[in-house]
């Protein structure tokens, strides 16, 4: 794939953005740099409502097209030919070259589009459609045209150089990372809270994670198995900070002190108080969970609200509505699922009561939580100043 030496970008809810669509635009500029950074000087910039890419000489088509999938805010992207020289003759060449090169068979129909966004260019888009149209059916006898339904759209773009495409690669969309904010991910070893993560990140918001661990209850594995998902999600979220908490002792006091049927309720309402305490240390505006309403007995109107009642932050469930066949079909499309169901438990499926409480009474609740109260701002403390923080790229 040598002759694409650049890609148009297209993307589709930024272009609603009114006056505010140059941020946008510049946002999606800097996570596509970010994305190509690995693989090369690559030249990324805006021309008259488009974005283009430029490739260095020596880079890899296919990790680059790998890498474009995955930025937010694409909605897809084009390989395109460059052709410097513009005249009549040379364009003609190098569309016919271009033809010749991608459909070696020349036998389909066809209909070319153009766009002359260099009003100086002596020549009109409609005449450039009918010329070249003409020029192709006289090079490639096979050829056939069909305005309504072409087998291929072959597009010609003149600007300060000409670019030829007719290939279109859908890309992920959605908005570029960054431009709403930052989030903290409540991150377990599970299939949802990937998905979650991956799922804000689309609507352009950075993301943070938060991991509960709990040795000797929980193995390394089960801990690589998140650092793992985290590296995955960050593919598509760009660089992220995991926030590895030792819960252990919290847990263990938790089952010893609280009657077992709320154990879930009370450590979820710990965690969401820890993994607050750290998005609002990193500037976030938001906590995500993983959870679908109804899933798990921790996951009711009830015990949603529960958990919601100690956070001052919002709280994000990007899948609340989703059934967990959605969720298996999301997680496969990004990767995520073969990790996930690695079989090292996390600290959420270790304490589980047999019978969990479905719909937790709020004052029954704090009454538990009133018998913790000799302890558990020490543990607390303890867990928030031995958290272990991991850089992920």
């Amino acid at each position: 794939m040598s002759m694409f030496k650049a890609f148009l970008i297209k993307y589709a809810e930024i272009g609603l953005k009114g006056n505010n669509r140059y941020l946008f635009e510049n946002a999606l500029c800097d996570r596509i740099k970010d994305a190509l950074k690995p693989l090369g000087t690559f030249r990324v910039f805006k021309e008259q409502g488009r974005v283009f890419v430029e490739c260095p000489e020596d880079y890899d088509y296919e990790e680059t097209v790998e890498a474009l999938k995955r930025v937010f805010g694409i909605s897809s992207f084009c390989p395109v030919v460059t052709v410097a020289d513009t005249d009549w003759e040379s364009l003609t060449k190098a569309v016919g070259d271009y033809v010749e090169a991608m459909y070696p068979d020349a036998d389909f129909t066809f209909k070319v589009f153009a766009k002359r966004a260099d009003k100086n260019y002596p020549i009109s888009s409609p005449d450039i459609c009918g010329m070249m149209g003409a020029y192709l059916l006289g090079r490639f006898p096979n050829l056939k045209v069909d305005v309504h339904n072409p087998e291929v759209s072959l597009n010609v773009e003149i600007r300060t150089k000409a670019y030829i495409y007719s290939v279109e690669i859908p890309g992920p969309g959605g908005m570029p990372v960054g431009s709403n904010g930052k989030a903290m991910l409540l991150l377990s070893g599970g299939i949802d809270s990937p998905v979650a993560g991956y799922m804000i990140a689309k609507r352009g918001v950075s993301v943070d994670a938060v991991y509960f661990h709990a040795p000797p209850y929980t193995s390394e594995r089960a801990k690589q198995k998140v650092i793992d998902l985290a590296k995955k999600i960050s593919r598509y979220a760009g660089r992220m900070k995991l926030f590895v908490v030792n819960f252990t002792d919290i847990q263990l006091y938790i089952y010893d002190q609280c009657p077992h049927d709320e154990l879930t309720i009370i450590m979820r309402r710990y965690m969401m108080r820890i993994a607050e305490h750290f998005a609002k240390q990193e500037n976030c505006l938001g906590l995500i969970t993983g959870e679908s309403l109804g899933q798990v007995a921790s996951q009711t109107m009830q015990s949603l609200a529960a958990t919601n009642e100690v956070c001052t932050m919002p709280v994000y469930r990007p899948l609340i509505a989703f059934d967990k066949k959605d969720i298996v079909e999301i997680a496969e499309t990004i990767d995520t699922y073969e990790t996930s169901i690695q079989p090292y438990e996390d600290c959420c499926t270790i304490f589980v009561a047999k019978h969990p409480v479905t719909k937790p009474n709020l004052k029954k609740i704090r009454h538990s939580e009133r018998k913790l109260e000799e302890k558990i701002d020490e543990l607390l403390e303890t867990a928030l100043k031995t958290v272990e923080i991991i850089e992920i790229e």
